[in-house]
Formats: structure tokens, C-alpha cells, sequence
């Protein structure tokens, strides 16, 4: 019988929790070494085309994410997490052959839609089982999963750099986790789309359009400062001289705090309302970049620079996706996160260009500076939004 509820789908909940820790992984791999791998292995002196390659990722996942919100409902959710792991097979493969940085920039175009296609599934999938009652808590879960896996990933790749070639760890890990995470699609994975229809026959919440476009340009600021840490900070930090080692471990210690904290702040905001956490997250991400730039590359106040901004990301992160469930219909639900999606990893284009140029033109530290004060303006612009949503109603 269908049932609504984490106690009620445990199993089904629990396998899409470490599936999504897989989708996670895929992007971990990268995050640590790709920047350096660009410099070193390719000879590129631009920060602007070394970043390329988080543009082309977040261009795809971007626009992936709003066609996956509107194919769900007809095509089905676990159909279209399986093609997000099919779509990811070549890419170990492009990253070993590739001659030049560009067709490591198409490898990024590929995971990008595959990343569009999973962990949106994952997401809507988990919303699905949850029910209205525990949405905060749910979608802590999954980014949480999501996140340990890219910190876990990004430590052990930045680990074993020092040991052997950088390109080599991520494509035989990405070769790896991407054969897993396609058996367990197919043989284990079940579609969500009964559960849907049980949530629509007993609860119709308003469609909150200002809650949606509030979520939407904090969503995409908060994925613009995500590409900086993402892209830029490794090569802010080995101009500084820091090591392989040390540049892996700040690259970890973000996503790590980031996704443990959602554990406790996806909960949180199914007590506390939502608004609070985002606009008091995005304020605390702006501090801990201002603090990064301030810190000009020295390992102590980076890493603390890193985990403040872990904390501010894992208050906004799960609560603006519980938002924007909470602020439309069931049957929408798909569409609106796919749009939320769209913006919010839009973000990651923008962020990009805006950190590659910005370093080209001026300096590293200016464009840090830039995106912090966009992100404490994005936490201003939250906290002056009227919301009606402040609390979920709990079973």
C-alpha cells in the first residue's frame, strides 16, 4: 500500500539517500584537482578558460534541471535518474583521452546533464516519499548525502594527487562510482509517481509566487559564490604556495561542514520556518568570504573561511528546496523545484565568469570581495521578502 512518510518508505528513502551520495561523488572528484589539472597538465594561464569547464557544468545542469522538472511527470522519475547515469559513462573516458582542455570542458557539459537528470530525481523522489510533515528533515538528508559525498570525493582525490597523476584518480573513480550508481538505479530504485498522487488528494497549499521568486535569486547566489570556492580558491591558494595537500583539505573542509550541517538544518527549518535560515545563512556566507579574501591565501584563516561558509551554505541549501515544495501543489512540485534548479545552478555559470574574469582583470581577492557583497545583498533581499510559509505544518 502507498504510504506518505520517512517511517512509512524507510528503505526505499535510505537507498536514494546513498545513491545521492554517488551523484555527489561524481562532482567531488573534480573539485579539489581540476583547476590545478588545467594549469599544469594544459599549460592555461587564464583563470577565465580554466574555469570554462564549471561554466559548460553549469550551463547543462542548469538547463537539464528545467527540462527534468517537466518530463518527470510524464516520463517518470526513475526513468530519468537511470538516463542521468547513462549519460555520465563517457566521461571517465573523455577526461583520460583528452588531448586538450576543451574536450575535458565537454566531459563537463556531459556531467552536467547527468547531474541535472539524478539529483533532481533524487530530490523530487525524496519530497515524494516524505510527505508535507518532515520536508525540511528530507531534503537535509539527501543534501547532506549529496555533499559528504563531494567532500569525501574532493579529499580523496586532492589525497592522492600528491602520489599519482591527478587525472588518472578522477577518471578510474569516476569510471567506478558511475557503474555503481547505474546497477542501483535500474535494479533497485522505484518510481515515486503513486505517491504524488495520495499527496494531491488530501493537500492543495497555496502557489506562493513571491516565496518562489525570493527562493530562485537565492538559490542562484548562493551556486554563484559555490563556483568561485569551486573553481578559483585552488588557484587563489597555490598562488599563495600552498600544497596539494592543504589546498584538497580546504577544498573538502567546505562541503563537508556544508553537507553534516544539513543533517541538523534541514530539520531545524521544519520548526523554525524557513526564512530565517536562508536570509541568516546567505549573511554568514558573505562574512566567511569577505574573511577568505582578508586572509590572502594563508592555510589557517582559509580553512575557517571554508567552514563558515560550509555553515552559512547548509542553512540555505535544503530549507530554499523545502520552500519551494512548500509553496506550490503536488503536481507542480516537479516543474517548480526543475525551475528552482534551473536558477539556482544558473548560478554557477555566472559565478564563474564573474570569478575567472574578475581574477584576469583585477585580482583573486577583488572578485571574492565582489561575490561576497552580492551574497550579503541576495540575504538582505530574503529577510525584506514577505513570506506566508513560515512554518510547515507538522503531523
Amino acid at each position: 500500500m502507498t504510504q506518505l512518510g520517512l517511517r512509512a518508505n524507510a528503505r526505499q528513502f535510505a537507498l536514494l539517500v546513498g545513491l545521492n551520495a554517488l551523484v555527489g561523488a561524481m562532482v567531488g572528484l573534480e573539485r579539489s584537482v581540476f583547476p590545478l589539472i588545467g594549469r599544469r597538465d594544459f599549460g592555461l594561464h587564464s583563470s577565465a578558460a580554466i574555469l570554462a569547464f564549471v561554466v559548460a557544468f553549469g550551463a547543462a545542469k542548469a538547463v537539464t534541471n528545467l527540462a527534468a522538472g517537466s518530463l518527470a511527470d510524464r516520463a517518470g522519475r526513475k526513468r530519468l535518474l537511470v538516463a542521468g547515469w547513462v549519460v555520465v559513462l563517457p566521461v571517465p573516458l573523455l577526461i583520460a583521452l583528452a588531448p586538450s582542455w576543451w574536450f575535458i570542458v565537454g566531459a563537463n557539459i556531459l556531467l552536467g546533464v547527468s547531474q541535472g537528470l539524478a539529483w533532481s530525481m533524487t530530490v523530487v523522489m525524496k519530497i515524494d516519499l516524505a510527505g508535507p510533515a518532515r520536508r525540511g528533515l528530507a531534503l537535509g538528508l539527501n543534501e547532506a548525502a549529496g555533499y559528504l559525498g563531494v567532500a569525501a570525493a574532493a579529499f580523496a582525490t586532492g589525497a592522492l594527487a600528491s602520489a599519482y597523476a591527478p587525472r588518472t584518480v578522477v577518471w578510474v573513480g569516476a569510471a567506478a562510482i558511475a557503474a555503481a550508481g547505474l546497477a542501483i538505479s535500474v535494479l533497485f530504485v522505484r518510481d515515486t509517481g503513486r505517491h504524488v498522487e495520495l499527496e494531491a488528494t488530501a493537500e492543495e497549499p497555496p502557489h506562493d509566487v513571491a516565496v518562489l521568486r525570493t527562493c530562485s535569486q537565492a538559490g542562484f547566489v548562493n551556486n554563484l559564490n559555490d563556483a568561485l570556492a569551486w573553481g578559483l580558491v585552488p588557484l587563489y591558494l597555490a598562488a599563495h604556495h600552498a600544497s596539494a595537500h592543504e589546498i584538497g583539505f580546504v577544498a573538502a573542509a567546505y562541503p563537508v561542514v556544508w553537507g553534516a550541517g544539513q543533517l541538523v538544518t534541514g530539520w531545524l527549518s521544519d520548526h523554525t520556518g524557513r526564512k530565517p535560515l536562508i536570509a541568516a545563512g546567505m549573511v554568514l556566507q558573505a562574512g566567511a568570504l569577505a574573511l577568505l579574501a582578508l586572509a590572502h591565501g594563508s592555510f589557517a584563516p582559509s580553512l575557517a573561511a571554508a567552514i563558515l561558509l560550509g555553515v552559512g551554505t547548509a542553512m540555505v541549501y535544503p530549507t530554499l528546496l523545502a520552500a519551494v515544495s512548500d509553496a506550490v501543489r503536488p503536481r507542480a512540485r516537479a516543474r517548480a523545484v526543475g525551475r528552482y534548479r534551473f536558477w539556482r545552478d544558473f548560478g554557477f555559470v555566472c559565478g564563474a565568469l564573474i570569478a575567472g574574469g574578475g581574477a584576469d582583470v583585477a585580482s583573486a581577492e577583488a572578485a571574492i570581495v565582489a561575490v561576497a557583497a552580492i551574497t550579503a545583498a541576495s540575504g538582505l533581499a530574503v529577510a525584506a521578502t514577505p513570506w506566508h510559509h513560515l512554518r510547515p505544518r507538522l503531523a
